[in-house]
């Protein structure tokens, strides 16, 4: 069954994120035991090929026994690669170690040229300088390049794998050149088949055919490994990136977008630009929206995040007020903002806790409307006016069941002068350490604005107060008529 965390890259195939350090340990045991045995496989296959190409003087035998020999160098460079690249990220490599993999493919690309350049070297030299070299034919010749074939053909696709399954560019190259050993092996069988039905020059003619696989695995190596290197993202990944994240409610742009590979690993970088009113919570949101979205479509993908609040022009002077403030942690209410000949002027009441000497508390202010005037324009004229605000819990109980009744009964009187406010209900009147704090629901018309019912409300909070001098705050709950009640 295919792995669901899979998914296919165009340029570097088959990748599949491991979620677990159990996976990732098992992994990376998988991935060294196959490394192991593909060094042993190469050696046997190396030592083989050389005796049978010295005892019989083929070059096309030589030639594979010279490749063989550079892919037994290229498997031990790749197994210590793999146990150098699969140590977690230090202090030091906070990306992690995979691209000594990467160098390791750079290193096997280079043996993989001066082979070929060997080989087109002697095969010149005895076509044209030291034509007639005699070749000896010997079954055990034959029966060791057909052996050779099969065990190539089986590490090629046990390497492609577990290269696949784990994003191992190190494994990726030792498959490659295990596959283009095979392939040479085959033009080699050809050549000596040539040989023994009376074409001499058949052997150079394969050898020089072995360098062409060769040369051509190592240029695919060398390209694979260079785009690591110079951390070139995948194929189209960009595009796609970049859709998603477009697609994220309350994105307005993406400012940078960087993607790079590193073995199994796609470190992705995000940085885009939200609105600056936008509250933080939604900002959170959208940035987890980002990661869930990049996370799901690149399980391969490590992703960072930055979310950038930008201003914009369709904001209001009491947003950006309001911005100001709650950045600074204050709060302002009973905001009021004109325009005086062609000037704007700003005025607020500034909370701020009550045991604060007036000092500070003038220089909190002083500081909060330099910040406005800063953002408005220096001919801005801002104003606050400063008040308590009680920042402690307040202990309190139920008043007296008399004062209760008398201030209730008042509350309907001035109620009923004020035709907009019906059905007063829920009245609870509390007594704390600051005085009595009173609440009520009353309805009203869906259709009535709040400015008016917020004039009958504080009107009918004046009257209460001058009859009930110890009543500290009123506290009104309108309701639309015909919803429900709201519940305490």
């Amino acid at each position: 069954m295919r792995n669901p965390l899979c998914h296919m890259r165009p340029m570097y195939g088959l990748r599949c994120w491991n979620q677990t350090a159990t996976q990732r340990a098992m992994s990376s045991s998988e991935k060294q035991s196959v490394a192991l045995f593909s060094m042993v496989a190469s050696a046997a296959l190396a030592a083989a090929k050389l005796v049978a190409g010295l005892a019989t003087g083929s070059l096309g035998i030589i030639s594979e026994a010279i490749h063989s020999f550079i892919d037994f160098g290229a498997t031990i460079v790749t197994y210590f690669a793999i146990r150098w690249s699969d140590q977690p990220a230090d202090d030091e490599h906070h990306y992690g170690h995979a691209k000594i993999e990467s160098v390791a493919a750079l290193v096997e690309t280079a043996l993989l040229f001066l082979t070929t350049g060997w080989i087109v070297w002697e095969a010149a030299n005895r076509m044209w300088i030291g034509a007639g070299h005699e070749v000896e034919l010997t079954w055990w010749a034959f029966a060791i390049i057909g052996g050779s074939i099969l065990i190539d053909f089986n590490r090629a696709r046990a390497l492609k794998r577990v290269a696949e399954k784990t994003s191992s560019e190190a494994l990726e190259a030792d498959a490659l050149h295990f596959s283009s050993d095979m392939w040479s092996s085959v033009v080699v069988l050809g050549g000596l088949v040539a040989v023994w039905i009376g074409i001499p020059w058949a052997d150079s003619i394969a050898a020089l055919a072995v360098s062409l696989f060769i040369a051509h695995a190592g240029w695919e190596l060398g390209a694979r490994t260079m785009n690591t290197l110079l951390d070139t993202a995948p194929t189209g990944a960009t595009e796609i990136v970049r859709g998603l994240v477009s697609d994220i409610h309350g994105v307005l742009a993406i400012r940078t977008l960087r993607l790079r590979p590193a073995g199994a690993t796609m470190f992705t970088s995000i940085v885009v630009e939200v609105a600056r009113t936008m509250p933080i919570d939604d900002i959170v949101r959208t940035k987890d929206a980002i990661h869930r979205a990049v996370q799901e479509r690149f399980p391969n993908a490590d992703i960072t995040v930055t979310a950038n609040p930008v201003p914009l022009d369709s904001e209001s002077v009491f947003q950006k007020v309001m911005l100001i403030a709650s950045r600074r942690n204050l709060a302002i209410h009973h905001l009021t903002v004109q325009q005086i000949d062609g000037k704007l002027a700003v005025s607020f009441d500034l909370e701020v806790e009550g045991a604060m000497p007036l000092g500070e508390a003038h220089e909190t202010a002083t500081i909060l409307e330099d910040a406005i005037r800063s953002e408005l324009g220096s001919d801005a004229e801002v104003e606050s006016h400063i008040e308590p605000q009680p920042e402690r819990l307040l202990e309190g109980h139920e008043a007296e069941p008399r004062l209760i009744k008398t201030v209730s009964d008042h509350l309907l009187k001035l109620a009923a002068l004020h035709p907009r406010l019906s059905d007063i209900h829920q009245i609870r009147l509390r007594r704390n350490e600051e005085g009595l704090f009173l609440h009520y629901h009353c309805r009203c018309a869906p259709e009535d604005t709040v400015v008016q019912i917020h004039d009958d409300v504080d009107r009918i909070e004046a009257g209460l107060k001058e009859h009930f001098p110890d009543i500290r705050r009123v506290i009104a709950h309108a309701e639309p008529i015909g919803i429900e009640k709201h519940p305490l």
